[in-house]
C-alpha cells in the first residue's frame, strides 16, 4: 500500500500497549493478507480467535482502519490486530517486497509457488528455552518422571515421561521432534504448544533438548537388544541407554520438577548418591559357637547393572562397576523365598570378618552382633582434670579412664590394661603436653603451682583448649579466682549541663570503687594481663572491651594527676570517639548525648527557620542541605556538601549567608568565598539574583586593583576571590578573620602538597564548608586533604587517617558529608538495569591471547620502574590494546584470520533475542573496525542499522538520530568516543558495550545517551566481557574505584581513572 506510515505514527494510531501488542501479532506470523493495493487492503490476524482488519486510504490521504473485534465504547485509538497489521504494512514498504501470503494467485501456479518461496523465506524460529534477555513468552512447567522399566531376563533400563503443565505426553518422541524444528504440537483438545508462545525454564529447557538426541540413541540400542520381542515400548516413555544416563543426571538433578516412581511410590526430585544402598547385613550368633549372615533389604531396591546403580526408596546409589555386578548375582542367588540367611562356621568367621567383610561395606552396611563388635570396638577415653587451692597454691589432679579401669599418668602409664582396650595414646598426649607447658611442678601424685601470674595464664587461656579435651572438676576457691565474663568498666558519656559544647565521659563498674577504677585503669596504661581485685579475682585486661577502654585512654588528652574516674573534653575534641558508641559493648550514653548525635544525623528535624525571601524559592531538599549546615554551624564543626551538580549548592550557600546577615554585621566579619576563576561573578550573579541586599565584592584585577578593594571591606557582607589570587595575596587574608568561609569546587584542593592547599589552610574562620560533586576521585587521601581544610579536628593527622578502615571514615563522616543525587529527586526518571554477560575465549583466541600476553609482560617488566615507565606508557597501553583487540575479534588487526571470536557470536545471540522480541539497541564499541565487522553480519542477516563514528557530519547527526528516535530502523552501532556525548537517543531501550573503556564515566555517559530525561522505557544496559582477560582486571578496577567512593558518600560518583604502576602490574599479573 502506498500510505505513510512508520513507528511513531502506528503508535499514535493505537496508542502503546496495542503497539507492543500487535508488534507480538506481527513477528509470531500471526497476519495474512487476503487483498492488497495500493489504497485498500485486508488481513486476517490469528489469535485465540481470527480478526478480520480493512485499512483503506481516502481521497484525502488519511487512513481509515476497521477490525471485527469488539471495542470498548470509551477507547478512541486502534486496536492491537489494526497495529499488527500496520507494521506488517510498514515492513513490507521498508523491504520492498509484496505480501507473498495474498489469496487469490492464479489456481495452477498459486500453491506450487508458495511452496517454492517458503523454501527461501526464514522466518523466525523461536527456541524453546527462556531467552536470555527481552522474554515475553509464558513459561510452561514440564515435569519428568523417571521409572525402571523391565526389558527381561530381570534386566531393567531407567524410562523417562513428561508432563507439560498438567497433561502427559502421549507420544513422547512425537513432541521432542516437534521442539527440534520449533514447530507447535497439540497436547490435548484444548491446549497446544506454540514456540512463538510458549517457552521451557533453562534447565527444562536443557533436559528436554538431552532428551532429543536420546531419542536416536534409544533406537539405535533397542535394535541391538537380543530380546527385544519381550518387552513393548510405550509411546508415553522414552527409554534412556546407558551410555547416555550420566549426561543426564546432572541437568535432571538441577530441575525442580523431577520425580521417581517406584513399587507404586512417588519421590520428589531425583536423588543421586555415591555409596552403597541401604541393603542390610547382619552377623550374629546361633547355637553352638557358630554364625548366621542374615541379608535384608532386597524386596525394596531394584539393581540396574547396566547402569551400575540401585534404585531405593527414590535414591540411585551408583556403585563401582564390580561391586554392582555382585550385587546383582547376589539378589539372583537369593531370589529363592527364604534364602536370607546364610550361615557361617566359627573357624570360618575369623576368615570372614577380615576378607568378605570389607567388600561387604562397599554394597551395603554390616551390623555385628554385640559379642563380635566388642572384639573390634576401641574403648573411648575419658580424662578428668581436678583443680584445688590450698594455701596460696594452685593443685592439679589428672587421671585417664578407660570404662572400669583408671590410669593415674604420673605415677606411671604403663600399667596394663588388659587386651580388650585399645589406649587413645594420641588424646593422652596432648593432654599432658597442655600440663606441662602451663608451669606446674611434678610430684607423684599430681600438679602444684604457686605463681600469680601463671595461675591467672593457666586459669584464663590454657583452661579453654583443656576443655574440649577433660572433664574438669574445679572447688570454689578456684572458681572465685575468674571474674565473670563480660565484667569491665562501663564509659557513660553525656553532654554537660553548664557547658553544652563540652562531653562527660565517666568510668563506672559495678560493685567497685572509684579508687580501683583508677588502678585498673592504671594498670592497664601500664599493660598488665590482668589486675587482682580485693577478694583476690583476676580481672583480665586482655579482653575486647578492655583493649577498648586502652585505646580511649591513648587518644584523650594526657591526664596531668592519676587517672580519674571522669574527665570532660570538647565535644569538638571528641568526634573520633563517635565511631565507637553506636554499637560498643563499653559505652553508654544518656539522653542529653543521644539528642546531641540526633542534631547531626537528622538536620532537618531541628527548628532552624528558612529567611522569608527564599523560602519559596527553595525545594524541600535545599531547605534541608541548609538546615544541615546550620546545624554544624551551631556545634562549630565544618563540612562538605556534596550534591550532585545542578542540584543548587550554590543557592543553598547562599540561604545560609542570609540567615546569618545579623550576626555578620553586628560582628563585622564578613563571609569568604573561593572558588575557580570562571564561577567568581558566576557567584556574585546568583548573590544579586536571590540576595540582593547583600553586600558582595568580588576581589579580583591587578595587583594595584585589588590592594585597593582588600583596604575598604569594613561594610562588605561578603567577599568573592579565587584560588589563584587567594595564593598571590594570602599574607592579607591570613591576617584577617571571616564569619564563614565557603570553598567551591574543594577538590580543587584534594593533594595536600599542593600550593592551593597550603594556602587555604591558613584562612581563619568560625564555620567553614567546602562545597564540591566530587569529594572522592581516586584515593581516601583525598577525603582527607579535604577534611583537614575544612574541619581538621575529625580526622587528625594523615598518618593516623592511614590506619582507619574504609568503614571507620564512612560512619565518621557521614554526619559531615551532604549528598543528594538527581536520581533522588528527579523521580520522573525511568529505572535503567544493568548486567554484565561473560563469555569463555574460544580456542584459537586462547592461544593469541596467551602469545601477546607473555611477550606483553616480558617487554612490560623491562619498562616498570618509577624512572622509566612514564616514557614507555604509549608502548604499554599499545600493547594492553592488542589484547583487548584480542578480546573482542582477533580480525581487527591479526591479518587472514579466519576463526571467529566469543564475544562476537554473544552478541549476534543478544541481537536475534532483541529482534523477537522488539528491542531496539545501541551497540557501543571503541574500535571502528569492530562496529564495521559488526554491522557486515547484520547486513547478511537481512537486517538494517544506523552507524555513527568521529566521521559523521555534525549535521548528519542529529538526522539519523532524529530517525531512529521516530522508529526507523532497530539498530544503531556507535562509536564509543565520538557519540559517548551530545546526542539523545530515547527511542532506545537497549544499551549494549561491546568492550570496556579504562574510565567507567565513558560508559555511564554512552548509557546516558538511552537513559536520560525524555525515556518513557526501562532501560536495559549490557556489558561483555571476555573471562580470564585483561577486560575482567578492567572491570574489577572499576569496582574499586566506585566501591571505594560508595563505601565513604554512599554514591556511585563518576570516578576518573588514570593507570598508575600498580594498575598495570594486577591487570598483567607481574
Amino acid at each position: 500500500m502506498d500510505i505513510k506510515v512508520n513507528y511513531k505514527i502506528i503508535k499514535e494510531m493505537c496508542g502503546t500497549v496495542s503497539f507492543k501488542r500487535g508488534d507480538s501479532f506481527y513477528r509470531a506470523s500471526k497476519v495474512t493478507f487476503n487483498q492488497y493495493s495500493s489504497d485498500f487492503c485486508e488481513a486476517t490476524v490469528n489469535g485465540t480467535e481470527d480478526f478480520h482488519v480493512t485499512i483503506e486510504q481516502d481521497g484525502t490521504g488519511n487512513i481509515q482502519t476497521k477490525c471485527s473485534c469488539p471495542t470498548l465504547p470509551n477507547f478512541q485509538k486502534c486496536c492491537q490486530h489494526i497495529a499488527a497489521v500496520l507494521l506488517a504494512i510498514y515492513e513490507h514498504q521498508r523491504q520492498g517486497t509484496f505480501p507473498i501470503d495474498v489469496q487469490g494467485m492464479q489456481p495452477n501456479h498459486g500453491e506450487l509457488t508458495e511452496e517454492f518461496i517458503t523454501l527461501f523465506n526464514d522466518r523466525p524460529t523461536r527456541t524453546s528455552g527462556h531467552q536470555l534477555h527481552f522474554e515475553k513468552r509464558k513459561v510452561l512447567d514440564a515435569m519428568f518422571t523417571c521409572k525402571p522399566f523391565s526389558i527381561g531376563n530381570g534386566q531393567y533400563l531407567f524410562g523417562i515421561e513428561v508432563k507439560i503443565g498438567h497433561m502427559k505426553l502421549q507420544n513422547i518422541r512425537d513432541f521432542l521432534q516437534n521442539v527440534k524444528h520449533g514447530e507447535p504440537s497439540t497436547l490435548s483438545s484444548t491446549f497446544k504448544y506454540d514456540p512463538s508462545l510458549h517457552c521451557f525454564s533453562n534447565d527444562s529447557d536443557a533436559v528436554i533438548h538431552q532428551l532429543i538426541r536420546v531419542v536416536q540413541d534409544e533406537k539405535s540400542f533397542l535394535e541391538a537388544l537380543p530380546n527385544l520381542s519381550d518387552c513393548t515400548v510405550r509411546n508415553q516413555t522414552l527409554l534412556i541407554p546407558p551410555s547416555t544416563w550420566m549426561g543426564l543426571v546432572p541437568l535432571l538433578t538441577k530441575t525442580p520438577l523431577v520425580t521417581i516412581e517406584h513399587n507404586g511410590h512417588s519421590f520428589e526430585s531425583l536423588r543421586i548418591l555415591d555409596g552403597p544402598p541401604p541393603l542390610q547385613f547382619t552377623f550374629e550368633e546361633i547355637e553352638g559357637d557358630d554364625y548366621q549372615l542374615t541379608i535384608k533389604g532386597f524386596d525394596r531396591m531394584v539393581v540396574l547393572n547396566s547402569y551400575s546403580s540401585v534404585l531405593c526408596d527414590g535414591t540411585v546409589f551408583q556403585l563401582e562397576g564390580k561391586d554392582c555386578e555382585r550385587l546383582s548375582k547376589l539378589k539372583q542367588m537369593l531370589a529363592t523365598p527364604d534364602t536370607n540367611h546364610i550361615p557361617i562356621p566359627h573357624e570360618k568367621m575369623d576368615f570372614f570378618l577380615k576378607k568378605i567383610v570389607p567388600g561387604m561395606e562397599k554394597i551395603g552396611d554390616v551390623q555385628l552382633s554385640k559379642a563380635l563388635s566388642q572384639e573390634m570396638t576401641k574403648t573411648p577415653l575419658v580424662a578428668k582434670l581436678y583443680l584445688d587451692r590450698l594455701k596460696n597454691r594452685l593443685l592439679a589432679g589428672l587421671e585417664f579412664q578407660y570404662e572400669n579401669v583408671v590410669i593415674q599418668p604420673l605415677e606411671s602409664r604403663d600399667i596394663p590394661t588388659g587386651p580388650m582396650i585399645i589406649r587413645d595414646m594420641e588424646k593422652e598426649e596432648e593432654i599432658l603436653q597442655l600440663m606441662e607447658g602451663s608451669g606446674f611442678s611434678k610430684t607423684e601424685g599430681g600438679y602444684y603451682m604457686q605463681n600469680e601470674a601463671l595461675e591467672y595464664e593457666f586459669l584464663y587461656h590454657v583452661v579453654p583448649k583443656l576443655h574440649p579435651l577433660v572433664q574438669i572438676y574445679a572447688t570454689t576457691a578456684v572458681r572465685n579466682r575468674i571474674v565473670r565474663k563480660n565484667a569491665h568498666p562501663k564509659i557513660r558519656v553525656k553532654v554537660k549541663k553548664e557547658r553544652t559544647n563540652w562531653l562527660e565521659f565517666k568510668f563506672e563498674m559495678d560493685g567497685i570503687a572509684d579508687k580501683q577504677i583508677r588502678e585498673i585503669l592504671a594498670a592497664l596504661e601500664e599493660k598488665r594481663k590482668y589486675y587482682r581485685l580485693p577478694n583476690g579475682s583476676f580481672l583480665s585486661l586482655e579482653t575486647k572491651e578492655m583493649k577498648e577502654i586502652h585505646r580511649f585512654l591513648n587518644e584523650v588528652p594526657v591526664q596531668d594527676e592519676d587517672f580519674e574516674a571522669s574527665l570532660n573534653m570538647p565535644i569538638i575534641q571528641s568526634l573520633k570517639h563517635l565511631d565507637f558508641i553506636d554499637d560498643s559493648q563499653v559505652f553508654t550514653v544518656e539522653e542529653s548525648f543521644s539528642q546531641f548525635l540526633d542534631h547531626i544525623r537528622n538536620p532537618g528535624n531541628l527548628n532552624f527557620e528558612v529567611p522569608q525571601s527564599l523560602d519559596n524559592i527553595l525545594r524541600d531538599y535545599q531547605k534541608h542541605g541548609y538546615k544541615w549546615m546550620k546545624a554544624l554551624a551551631s556545634y562549630g564543626f565544618g563540612g562538605v556538601l556534596a550534591d550532585d551538580m545542578g542540584l543548587g549548592k550554590t543557592l543553598q550557600s547562599i540561604t545560609f549567608i542570609v540567615s546569618e546577615l545579623s550576626s555578620i554585621r553586628d560582628r563585622r566579619l564578613p563571609v569568604l568565598i573561593v572558588c575557580p576563576s570562571s564561577l567568581t561573578y558566576n557567584w556574585l550573579h546568583e548573590m544579586m539574583k536571590f540576595a540582593p541586599n547583600l553586600q558582595a565584592i568580588v576581589i579580583d584585577g591587578n595587583k594595584a586593583d585589588r590592594k585597593e578593594l582588600q583596604k575598604d571591606i569594613k561594610d562588605i557582607d561578603v567577599i568573592i576571590t579565587s584560588y589563584p589570587l587567594l595564593r598571590q595575596d594570602i599574607k592579607w587574608y591570613e591576617n584577617q578573620t571571616f564569619h564563614t568561609v565557603f570553598f567551591d569546587e574543594a577538590q580543587t584542593f584534594k593533594n595536600p602538597l599542593t600550593q592551593t592547599a597550603r594556602a587555604v589552610k591558613r584562612i581563619r574562620a568560625d564555620n567553614r564548608f567546602g562545597l564540591t560533586g566530587t569529594p572522592v576521585e581516586n584515593s581516601l587521601e583525598e577525603l582527607w586533604s579535604i577534611y583537614h581544610i575544612v574541619f581538621p579536628q575529625l580526622f587528625q593527622g594523615l598518618k593516623e587517617y592511614s590506619h582507619l578502615s574504609r568503614k571507620t571514615i564512612a560512619r565518621r563522616v557521614r554526619p559531615f558529608l551532604f549528598r543528594r543525587m538527581k536520581e533522588d529527586v528527579l523521580i520522573e526518571l525511568p529505572e535503567k538495569t544493568e548486567s554484565l554477560e561473560v563469555s569463555e575465549l574460544l580456542p584459537e583466541q586462547k592461544k593469541l591471547y596467551a602469545a601477546y600476553l607473555a611477550k606483553l609482560r616480558h617487554d612490560t617488566l623491562k619498562h616498570l620502574d618509577k624512572d622509566t615507565i612514564r616514557k614507555n606508557r604509549i608502548r604499554i597501553l599499545a600493547g594492553l590494546t592488542r589484547l583487548r583487540q584480542i578480546c573482542c575479534h582477533p580480525a581487527l588487526f591479526v591479518e587472514g584470520y579466519t576463526g571467529s571470536s566469543a564475544k562476537y557470536d554473544q552478541l549476534l545471540q543478544i541481537l536475534e533475542e532483541s529482534r523477537l522480541s522488539g528491542r531496539r539497541v545501541l551497540i557501543f564499541s571503541q574500535f571502528t573496525k569492530m562496529l564495521k565487522l559488526i554491522g557486515k553480519e547484520i547486513t547478511m542477516r537481512g537486517q538494517t542499522y544506523f552507524y555513527l563514528d568521529g566521521q559523521t557530519p555534525s549535521e548528519e547527526r542529529v538526522e539519523i538520530c532524529n530517525r531512529f528516535n521516530d522508529g526507523e530502523r532497530d539498530l544503531f552501532l556507535i562509536s564509543l568516543k565520538a557519540g559517548g556525548t551530545g546526542l539523545n537517543l530515547t527511542g532506545a531501550d537497549t544499551v549494549i558495550l561491546y568492550d570496556l573503556w579504562w574510565n567507567p564515566a565513558v560508559e555511564e555517559q554512552a548509557t546516558d545517551r538511552a537513559h536520560r530525561m525524555g525515556q518513557k522505557n526501562v532501560v536495559q544496559v549490557i556489558k561483555l566481557v571476555a573471562r580470564g582477560t585483561i577486560e575482567e582486571k578492567m572491570n574489577e578496577l572499576q569496582e574499586k574505584k566506585r566501591e571505594l567512593i560508595a563505601d565513604i558518600i554512599d554514591s556511585e560518583e563518576k570516578a576518573s581513572v588514570m593507570l598508575t604502576e600498580e594498575d598495570i602490574r594486577e591487570i598483567l599479573m607481574i
